[in-house]
């Protein structure tokens, strides 16, 4: 190659990465696949995100790995979930040295309490209402403002019509849920992690096991359980993706309901399994519910 040609093709390489499109991304961290999923649709093409605890895992007992805490040593912001959801996190920042800025995807959430093995905890599984995936959205938004000032208009954007997708899911599972008698909401499923989603659109959850996964259900409380499908004539039991469903089974066999199918609760699912996003698993889960809670 002529030392001409060499030029050019220095100029012209040095001129794309000064372009918008050429930028290199902002590498971002989200500790579980919903969060990594709502930062993706705000940060657009701007950013990379690394999401520590995958589809179809367990971020209530996950360990993180070395290379959780390569990602984070490298990324520009951390998003979490907050309301102690991630039992690991104080000990894995400090660990990682990160001194970023963690920004908690829940803030401004009004939490719920629970009795969990006899202790009152707060239930994390808030971006189980739309209502509080649209504060996720805000907060994921002004993260990636302060990071990257530039790219804020950018993030603004994306963040409103993101918003408007999931206020038109919201609007559609409430009518949804509507069409089911009240009397007839009512649901079992292996771990407490709908107690949001009960409140918001009118849905009591039922659970053997606690707030998480790592709860064992009591044999008294597996009996009074079960009793109360065969009085309340529940139709509506669930197994969830990232938990044992063997308990359910149990329960099932034990009253004669049909396990509806699997609900995505804590963690999305893979590309091909039809809850790779937070829109998805909604609509996902919502299928399900509606036709098992009206026994059909």
């Amino acid at each position: 190659m002529t030392l001409l040609k060499s030029t050019l093709l220095a100029v012209f390489l040095g001129s794309m990465a000064a372009t918008p499109g050429f930028a290199a991304q902002l590498p971002v961290v989200a500790s579980f696949s919903i969060l990594g999923d709502i930062v993706a649709k705000v940060g657009g093409d701007r950013v990379a995100v690394t999401t520590i605890v995958g589809p179809n895992a367990d971020t209530h007992v996950y360990e993180p790995k070395p290379s959780d805490a390569v990602a984070v040593s490298k990324a520009k912001v951390f998003f979490v979930n907050g309301l102690g959801f991630e039992g690991w996190l104080d000990r894995f920042v400090e660990s990682t040295g990160f001194a970023g800025p963690v920004v908690v995807a829940s803030v401004g959430v009004k939490s719920h309490t629970m009795v969990d093995d006899g202790k009152t905890v707060t239930d994390p599984h808030a971006w189980q209402s739309l209502k509080n995936g649209l504060l996720y959205v805000k907060n994921v938004a002004a993260g990636l403002c302060a990071a990257d000032g530039e790219g804020c208009s950018t993030y603004e954007a994306n963040a409103a019509t993101y918003s408007a997708q999931i206020t038109a899911l919201d609007e559609q599972v409430i009518a949804d849920i509507a069409a089911v008698p009240e009397a007839k909401r009512k649901v079992i499923t292996t771990h407490d992690a709908f107690g949001y989603f009960g409140e918001e659109y009118g849905v009591q959850f039922l659970a053997p096991e606690g707030i998480s996964t790592d709860s064992e259900a009591s044999a008294a409380d597996v009996g009074k359980l079960i009793e109360q499908i065969r009085a309340d004539g529940v139709t509506a039991l669930f197994i969830e993706n990232m938990s044992d469903g063997r308990l359910i089974e149990q329960i099932a066999k034990e009253t004669g309901v049909t396990v509806g199918g699997e609900l995505y609760a804590d963690a999305l699912s893979e590309p091909d399994q039809g809850a790779a996003t937070y829109l998805e698993m909604f609509a996902h889960n919502i299928a399900l519910l509606v036709p098992a809670m009206a026994g059909k």
